[in-house]
């Protein structure tokens, strides 16, 4: 997901959306899907070379992607939108003047229970075997750097660095998720559910667990039918709730948390049997799928004397 600190870093961005035909192409993308080129051309009735710097343009601010496939005539490019999200903080510059950031591994989760199908592997190797939560317990499991599970949760602790005279002011928590079908499928809708401190934050619908295009990060082993890559997501809790990509998913508030003098926040990810779409869950760490991060918490905070 594109994610600017600034108006004028989100300037190329800008640039390349000034065009009533690149605008036309990402509404196309974010319905239809991944496009082989000569169909766009033809939908939008120009020609492919017409066409093509129209794409580059899209390509090079990060909104889209281009792959090369084998197809009945030959090689075809085929694009597809990066993510359906772009996110612009104005006032993140002056925030990162009082900021705490860390980023945890997916494999350090401090408490877990899984059902199949599941599975967890390190950048190198898959740990023990797929679709045996046994191995969700093995020591190993803190190089982690990809997990999945049918339905259940996995927990993590995440550190708490506020001093007395500190307040926090919102938490951000970004990584990059999807659903767990058998295999892969991109049409596999799973409502995945958020806590911590023991209070729900609320739920996101991941709309599938993708693999028609193959992961940025993947390592050369990994499987090419399996999870290739999640979507870039942001979850913020303020004082006025709690927000995916800028959207309200919640009424829960900071003050709700009970986060003042505690050393480490718990903060839980999971699919229940209950819920409406039980499509699983899929995290994603530095050495898999398309963003090169773990899951990264940035506490945003003030000093007391700050406020008026």
């Amino acid at each position: 997901m594109p994610h600017f600190s600034s108006l004028r870093e989100g300037l190329p961005v800008f640039k390349a959306l000034n065009s009533e035909v690149r605008v036309a192409i990402m509404e196309m993308l974010y319905k239809e899907g991944s496009m082989h080129m000569t169909a766009i051309a033809e939908r939008l009735n120009i020609t492919g070379g017409a066409l093509t710097p129209h794409i580059k343009a899209l390509a090079d601010c990060g909104l889209v992607m281009v792959e090369m496939a084998e197809g009945k005539h030959g090689v075809q490019k085929i694009c597809s939108a990066v993510d359906e999200t772009i996110v612009i903080e104005p006032t993140q510059q002056r925030r990162n003047l009082n900021i705490y950031e860390t980023e945890i591994g997916v494999g350090q989760y401090t408490a877990y229970s899984v059902s199949p199908t599941c599975g967890i592997c390190t950048p190198d190797h898959i740990i023990g075997q797929v679709d045996d939560p046994r191995y969700f317990a093995s020591p190993e499991r803190v190089n982690a750097d990809i997990l999945w599970f049918g339905h259940g949760f996995v927990e993590y602790m995440l550190p708490c660095f506020l001093r007395p005279d500190q307040e926090p002011v919102e938490i951000q928590i970004s990584m990059e998720i999807s659903s767990e079908a058998p295999g892969c499928s991109d049409d596999w809708p799973s409502d995945v559910y958020f806590q911590m401190n023991g209070k729900e934050l609320g739920f996101w619908t991941s709309p599938g667990d993708f693999g028609r295009i193959q992961g940025i990060y993947n390592p050369s082993w990994w499987f090419r039918n399996w999870n290739q890559h999640g979507l870039y997501k942001l979850l913020s809790i303020n004082n006025t709730g709690t927000f995916m990509d800028g959207g309200k998913i919640s009424d829960t508030r900071l003050k709700d948390l009970d986060i003042s003098g505690k050393d480490a926040l718990s903060f839980r990810i999971s699919v229940p049997e209950t819920a409406k779409n039980v499509g699983g869950f899929t995290v994603f760490g530095r050495s898999f799928g398309n963003y090169p991060q773990d899951i990264k918490m940035r506490m945003h905070y003030r000093d007391r004397e700050e406020r008026t």
